[in-house]
């Protein structure tokens, strides 16, 4: 199973966390991933001066913001699960 870690630490919560927790719940759902995909909220990464940061297996992707967090999500996880 691939895990997500998307940070809520109060810098990438100021910086819309949450909207792309949302946004990348949306997107398993919509691919029908829930058997594959793990998504779990991380408190900080410690990344706070590059944007939310979220970690896919052992990997830090750094910058994901609202506009661009399902561009990510198909860089980083669809990728990964061809």
């Amino acid at each position: 199973m691939l895990q997500i870690y998307i940070c809520v630490g109060s810098s990438c919560h100021l910086k819309g966390s949450y909207h792309i927790i949302k946004t990348f719940q949306n997107m398993i759902a919509d691919n029908k991933l829930e058997e594959k995909v793990e998504l779990k909220a991380s408190f900080c990464l410690g990344r706070c001066t590059e944007g939310v940061s979220i970690k896919i297996g052992d990997d830090f992707i750094p910058n994901v913001t609202v506009s661009n967090a399902e561009q990510k999500f198909m860089e980083h996880v669809m990728e990964r699960l061809k």
